[in-house]
């Protein structure tokens, strides 16, 4: 069965990886696949040991790289959070920026799978985003902070 492909206004990025779009039947939330961004509320350390809202500024990333919109999205099943799973580029598509490699590459995430490995590379050689200084990982930064009440919506769909 081939993978569903929509073409979908942008509403809202949440944080440096998840994203709300609208569809006929309303918005939904979407996961871009792949990475791993650091969460909204987390900080970074930079060289010289001061903290930094590397979060917020992720966020701000995807939200300059998707711009408006629309989106050229490949969806996938949900996640745990009734998100959907998805591969997002701007238009013109195929040409457009894949979200989930810029974002990589930019050094706002890491890379989760094969596929943006060398843009996780190329952000650590040249010190981009999180990689100019320390940070957690966002899996384990998640596992000791909790989740705000308030992001989890379940879709109307659910």
């Amino acid at each position: 069965m081939p993978t569903p492909v929509a073409t979908i206004p942008l509403v809202h990025v949440i944080d440096g990886d998840s994203l709300n779009v609208r569809q006929e039947s309303g918005d939904i939330s979407i996961r871009l696949t792949g990475l791993d961004a650091v969460e909204y509320r987390q900080d970074c350390g930079r060289p010289d040991g001061t903290r930094w809202a590397c979060g917020r500024e992720a966020r701000t990333a995807l939200a300059s790289l998707a711009g408006r919109g629309p989106l050229r999205c490949e969806l996938a099943a949900r996640d745990a959070y009734h998100r959907r799973l998805a591969e997002c580029r701007t238009l013109p598509f195929p040409d457009g920026v894949d979200l989930g490699a810029e974002m990589v590459r930019q050094g706002w995430a890491v890379a989760t799978g094969d596929a943006y490995m060398v843009e996780e590379a190329e952000a650590q050689a040249r010190r981009r985003g999180i990689w100019q200084g320390s940070f957690v990982q966002p899996a384990e930064w998640r596992a000791t902070h909790e989740r705000p009440a308030t992001a989890i919506k379940p879709p109307p769909d659910a």
